[in-house]
């Protein structure tokens, strides 16, 4: 507890001292983080006389003329002009938004991977984000790196919600000149949804230069938020009046493999077809049809240790799922750290998960016959909508899921909306769940803002407690971050598609730190000190403490993108029924439960040819001691290759049961590019305490637009000397895109 207690209090010092003192650190923001219409940067697209070559070549006439320049830096140093100079220019004819940048450089530009939706943390980058119905809150991201990877996104409420899964046909071209690189963007109007005769949208462009950790914007944004903060977007004006046009895309599949479980002898013949249809209906909304949908292609979970009592968290990887799945979240912003780019939710009530439909408890793919989905914008309102049906699986019922989100957009940066989601069994009316409720985010001044949601359900299983609700305040700024709230789930509350651990109990948080930037680390690497504390408290609903958790660290961040952390964690169990953490010992008692552990971990600069991360824990666990190291290295000589090699092991002593053993997982990843339309990738796991070893191999073409062509390979097998035959599969699917 002393040791705990002197971690604790030397990260309430150097939180007290930094916040007392910010004049001898680099803290305050000095860039605005609001405002007026008449303080925006301006840009106006120019007319092209000529037909425009994409080929990344700056030869045509229309970009000789005045050029865009002037980028500010938000890191590593707010507010100062970019290191490198960078010129953009925008255009536009009947059918398309054209936009060129010179991006020059001293040195060579860092390419890392040339992939579709490439990483893009581990390279230099030049993206822009354009703003169409100039609303302030969402936009279109189109991104691309020095060899002319491409990468796009849609952006909903400032970042709020990311849809990486959105896909636009567009192209770009680069070309590498003497000192530095080039490029051509060429974005049809048809990708875009935006107001019919609209002439001005919202828009921004930038720059990471990743060799200095540098990112940079043409329209200055404070380094506490990222490149979705579109309330600081400049203006495109002088465009067209023209329309997006119907955008109607269909895209038929056939698939066809073998497949043979593990220990079976025969291989069973699967053939398959199916198709997804794509249709603006309005110039705000899309419908999307699917019918026999398939996901062969998706790429296997990764085996994790768990040692706790509940259900592992996975995140979706399905595209249809994935494609607008922001438009259903429901909880906190994200925090606006530049290393994630998503919301990261909260895993004790997450409303709407939608591997819940079409994936079995045990992680088997359930028959998706067909589903709906409508999504956008109509009548002063954001709308998703959602119906899938499931087939019969495992002596079960099918079922049908719905979910349907409306949202409001009230004030500055704020909104109000509701939701409610379905499951019903299909011939079984005794069978259904539902869940309903409202939700608000209101942005207030001063870099604060309230997150909040009530909601209900009903379930034939419970008459009493049947309920769940969130709030929490939140302040994200450059200087200090701190949260807290509470939540509640009553004892009744069921939620079939969503995500838990328990009911019954009342949850109170805080998050709390600072980021002062003292000029005197810089030269040893630190560009950044991160005090922090967290707090977890669960009670029952009678007030009887049910678990605690108290982190206290202190995080590094270095000037060359990598960290290092020393935390202490103190944690509080109260079981009420045994389980166990591994199948070969007894279970944990019921009872109270304390421990702590020390935690180091880090990671190097991603760049890198080589690079690591590293996570080493000792201390407690439940009714014993454990000792753990997780980590890993990725070796990228090149653009084309990356490989990256992984174990987490963990030894435990327990004093009830007493039990001595060892939980290890081996992860091994592989990734190679042809091209920028053809790749490869292996993951391949293995579990020592079972022998059992997992491969899966996947080749993807993309041999037109939106269309491709994947070869899927699994293999599980045991290496135990038994003589169990592996199971196996290869899967072919091959499909095309037309669009009208």
């Amino acid at each position: 507890m002393r040791r705990h207690s002197a971690l604790l209090a030397f990260s309430v010092v150097a939180l007290s001292t930094f916040a007392a003192v910010p004049t001898t650190v680099q803290a305050q923001s000095v860039l605005p983080n609001v405002i007026t219409d008449a303080e925006r940067p301006r840009v106006r697209a120019v007319e092209v006389t000529e037909p425009i070559e994409v080929d990344g070549w700056l030869t045509e006439s229309v970009w000789r003329g005045q050029a865009l320049g002037g980028f500010i830096q938000a890191e590593p140093r707010e507010g100062d002009p970019a290191t490198e100079e960078t010129e953009v220019w925008v255009a536009y004819d009947g059918a398309n938004l054209y936009i060129a940048a010179y991006l020059h450089d001293s040195q060579e530009p860092i390419v890392n991977d040339i992939r579709k939706d490439f990483g893009e943390s581990t390279q230099d980058v030049f993206q822009v984000i354009l703003d169409t119905f100039r609303d302030r809150r969402n936009g279109y991201v189109f991104l691309t790196n020095a060899e002319g990877a491409r990468g796009d996104r849609q952006v909903a409420n400032e970042g709020r919600e990311i849809n990486a899964s959105w896909d636009a046909i567009w192209r770009v071209e680069t070309q590498k000149v003497q000192d530095g690189w080039t490029l051509e963007m060429e974005i049809p109007f048809r990708a875009l949804r935006f107001e019919p005769g609209s002439d001005a949208w919202g828009i921004n462009f930038g720059r990471t230069l990743r060799r200095n950790n540098e990112a940079s914007y043409w329209a200055p944004i404070p380094r506490a938020y990222t490149f979705n903060r579109l309330s600081l977007a400049g203006d495109l004006e002088g465009l067209p009046s023209t329309s997006p046009g119907r955008d109607l895309r269909v895209k038929p599949f056939v698939l066809g493999g073998t497949v043979r479980e593990t220990g079976g002898t025969d291989f069973e013949r699967q053939n398959e077809v199916g198709i997804d249809v794509k249709y603006r209906l309005t110039e705000g909304l899309t419908l999307d049809v699917t019918a026999n949908p398939d996901f062969a292609q998706v790429e296997a979970d990764q085996q994790r240790v768990n040692l706790t009592q509940f259900s592992q968290f996975f995140q979706e990887k399905r595209e249809f799922f994935l494609e607008n799945s922001g438009l259903f979240y429901v909880g906190d912003a994200a925090r606006n750290l530049r290393i994630r780019l998503t919301p990261t939710p909260d895993e004790d009530l997450l409303l709407f998960h939608s591997r819940s439909i079409g994936i079995s408890d045990d992680g088997r793919a359930v028959p998706i016959r067909a589903g709906t989905r409508v999504t956008g914008q109509a009548a002063g309102l954001v709308i998703g909508a959602l119906w899938m049906r499931t087939d019969e699986f495992g002596g079960a019922p099918g079922n049908d899921y719905a979910v349907v989100r409306v949202r409001k957009n009230v004030l500055r940066g704020s909104d109000i909306g509701g939701i409610v989601l379905l499951r019903d069994a299909v011939g079984d009316e005794s069978s259904y769940n539902r869940v309903f409720g409202g939700d608000a985010y209101i942005r207030f001044p001063g870099e604060i803002d309230w997150s909040t949601y009530v909601v209900g359900s009903e379930s034939p299983a419970f008459d009493d407690g049947q309920y769940a609700w969130r709030t929490s305040i939140n302040r994200e700024g450059n200087f200090h971050h701190l949260k807290f709230g509470a939540m509640e789930l009553g004892e009744g509350f069921t939620n079939d598609l969503g995500f838990f651990k328990r009911t019954g109990v009342r949850k109170w948080f805080a998050d709390w730190g600072i980021r002062p930037r003292p000029e005197s680390f810089r030269r040893f690497g630190v560009r950044e000190i991160h005090p922090h504390i967290t707090w977890n408290l669960y009670d029952d609903l009678d007030g009887r403490i049910r678990a605690k958790r108290l982190h206290s660290g202190v995080t590094f961040f270095l000037e060359t993108g990598g960290n290092i952390q020393l935390a202490m964690d103190k944690s509080t169990e109260r079981i009420d029924a045994p389980f166990t953490i591994d199948s070969r010992v007894d279970a944990i008692p019921v009872g109270r439960h304390d421990w702590e552990s020390w935690v180091l971990s880090g990671s190097t600069n991603s760049s890198r040819v080589l690079s690591f991360n590293y996570r080493l824990t000792q201390g407690g666990l439940w009714t014993g001691q454990q000792k753990a190291f997780s980590g890993g290295f990725t070796f990228r000589p090149s653009y084309q290759f990356r490989t990256t090699m992984s174990v987490s092991h963990t030894d435990i002593d327990l004093k009830q049961p007493i039990a001595e053993f060892t939980k290890t997982f081996w992860t091994s990843r592989t990734n190679y590019s042809f091209n920028k339309d053809m790749f490869i990738d292996a993951l391949v796991q293995f579990d020592p305490a079972t022998n059992r070893l997992n491969s899966n191999v996947r080749f993807n073409l993309i041999h037109s637009p939106l269309s491709d062509l994947f070869v899927v390979w699994n293999e599980q097998r045991f290496e135990t000397g038994e003589g169990i035959i592996p199971g196996r599969s290869l899967t072919v699917k091959f499909t095309k895109m037309f669009a009208f």
